[in-house]
This record gives structure tokens, sequence and C-alpha cells, in this order.
């Protein structure tokens, strides 16, 4: 590859400072990662490269599938909807317990082929989709092409959809979220500890992008992968779902997914007792809190708050809106709490 076919296939990044001394900082995440010619940052995929920050990962996929929207998980989005998900690489996390390690911890120093915002969305089309996300790996890391892809599917009428650990900062924030139209927001852990100790990271960056997503108005779910003895305490429940009822609204959707041993960790995968007992805590404050990544029969409907009706049941990832009229319980006719297709055919 020559340098010029490089740069356009790695173009400059954004948020990004020189500094005095001919390093440049970049300012998309809390990290502020400064770096010399010919060195990358945290996430392995902004990297300086003649001179400027670029955006090493852009148009490089690691994976590309059709996913039901419940696997993001999205249980208030659209159910039963299939999504065209892509991944590429990188991180800003470096979490000792990765469940996709192999694409988030690194950047293939030789990649074959990219893909144009162009085609992913061509593609999506092609699939019978009619959303997009931005999925497996940590997508933020690759800011300018998600943005990218983004603009063209909401102006080809597709939905946008974020997985993300929500390390990023205000500004760039607040350039994506108006292009979003779901967000699942992985929020590890109510105490600062163990982000700097198993992620290498903060709390605060990630509780103020799910403010901020909030008042931006895009639909927001939280997922908290529960790892035993690191962030399965009790109290640490509690904490999640008081500030979780306060600050984002009671009717927030909250994930509660197990984790199995992956990476660098080998603690025993969670025990199926403890998430339905952290749910229980949880639904003292909020209305909808699901059970995932475990094979049960338990936690993963949708109920209604005031009558107790179902009005999704699911197994595995199939989806069926068994108790929705007209966009309300059909028991109690109490608006439901879900983001809905016109037209959707509801069940009985």
């Amino acid at each position: 590859m020559n340098s010029e076919t490089a740069q356009v296939m790695e173009p400059e990044a954004e948020y990004a400072q020189a500094l005095e001394d001919g390093r440049i900082e970049c300012r998309l995440c809390p990290h502020h990662c400064v770096m010399i010619e010919g060195k990358s940052g945290r996430c392995h995929v902004r990297g300086v490269r003649g001179g400027r920050l670029r955006a090493l990962g852009y148009g490089a996929l690691s994976a590309v599938h059709v996913d039901p929207v419940e696997k993001k998980p999205l249980y208030h989005f659209l159910p039963g909807e299939p999504v065209f998900s892509i991944g590429a690489w990188g991180c800003n996390f470096a979490c000792a317990f990765c469940q996709n390690w192999e694409i988030s911890q690194q950047f293939p120093p030789n990649v074959s082929s990219r893909t144009t915002p162009a085609a992913v969305v061509a593609n999506a089309q092609a699939s019978g989709c009619r959303m997009i996300a931005y999925t497996y790996n940590e997508p933020l890391t690759g800011f300018e092409f998600v943005r990218d892809c983004a603009r063209l599917a909401r102006q080809a009428g597709l939905k946008n959809v974020l997985v993300t650990n929500g390390y990023v900062e205000e500004d760039p924030a607040a350039e994506l979220l108006p292009l979003l139209d779901a967000l699942n927001v992985d929020v590890k852990s109510m105490e600062d500890t163990f982000y700097r100790q198993q992620c290498h990271a903060t709390l605060e960056p990630v509780l103020r992008f799910c403010r901020q997503a909030r008042t931006a108005g895009c639909h927001l779910e939280l997922t908290n992968l529960v790892i035993p003895g690191l962030n399965d305490r009790p109290e640490l429940f509690d904490r999640l779902a008081d500030w979780v009822a306060e600050t984002l609204g009671p009717k927030t959707p909250l994930h509660l997914s197990a984790y199995h041993p992956d990476f660098r960790t080998s603690e025993p995968p969670t025990p199926i007792g403890t998430l339905i007992d952290a749910q229980a805590r949880c639904r003292a404050k909020l209305s909808y809190v699901y059970v995932g990544n475990v094979a049960s029969d338990q936690g993963h409907d949708t109920i209604c708050p005031d009558c107790g009706a179902t009005l999704v049941t699911r197994s595995g990832y199939r989806t069926k809106m068994t108790g929705i009229r007209s966009g309300a319980c059909a028991g109690c006719k109490r608006a439901v709490d879900l983001v809905l297709f016109a037209g959707t055919k509801h069940l009985s």
C-alpha cells in the first residue's frame, strides 16, 4: 500500500490536539492518550502516522452478522426484529474478563480489506434489516466510521443501534447521539475501584454518557455483567438500581448478564441464583429487570408493571408479543414501554 492510499483508508481522526513537543493528544475518550509518530493509543486503532492522528481501523470489520435485536441486548426496542450487526477492532478498556478479547484487545497489523459506510448501508438493506448495530468490539473507538455509517443509514431510513461501554468525551458523544436511535450501555460496576482495577478506566464518564444519552432522547438500556467475587455484592445491585431509578428513570430496562471464564480470568461462571436474587433486588426500584446469557426460562419475559400480565415472552432469542394490543397492555390498557414499528403485529 502506498502512503497516499494508506491516508485514504486511514483518514485523519477527529478530536485530536497537536502538542508543542510534536506529540498528539487524542481527545475522543477520557484516557486522552498522548502519542508520538508510529505509536497507537490504548484502543489500538487510533495512532499517529505521518504527523497526524489517524483512524487506523476505519472500515476494517472483524465481524458481520444478522442478529436478533434481543442479542444486543435490547428488549424494549423493536422486539423480534433482525438487526444488521457489524464489529470492528479495538477497545479503550483492558478488562481481564473480556468476552470478546480476540477482537477488542488488538488490531491486525495487516488489514486485507476494508469497507465503506455506503457498502454497510447497502448490505444492511439487502439483508432485509431495518436497522444497523455497531457492536462486538467497542464501536466508539472507531468513532468516525460509526458516525459516517449512521449518517447514511439515517438518510436511508434505517435505525442505528450502539452497543458500548460508554467511555467517551462529551463533545464526540454530542455529535453522535443525534444519529442514534437506541443504545445498550455496559455499566460494569457502581464502584470506581472496580473500573480502575479491572478495566483500567473510571466510572464517572460512563455514568455521564448514560445521562447524556437520556437527555438526547435515545432509547437506552443498560447491561451489568455479573462476575462472582468482583461485582456481585448485594449492595452494588442496590446502588445500581437506585442510580438508574433516580437518574435515568425506573422504566429504564436493566439486563443482568452472566459471566463465563475467558481471556485472563478463571472465576467460575455466574450462578443463576445470583442473577435471580439480584433481579429481585433491582425490581424493588426498577420496572424492567432481565436475566441474560444463561440457559434458563426465568427472567426473560416483559411483564406489565401495573397488572402483572405478560406482554412479551422470550425463549432464547425467539420473541412473541403476546399481551399487547394497539401499543397497550391487553389486560389493563396501560401504554407499553416499548418502541415498536408502525404496523407491528401483536399476537394473542
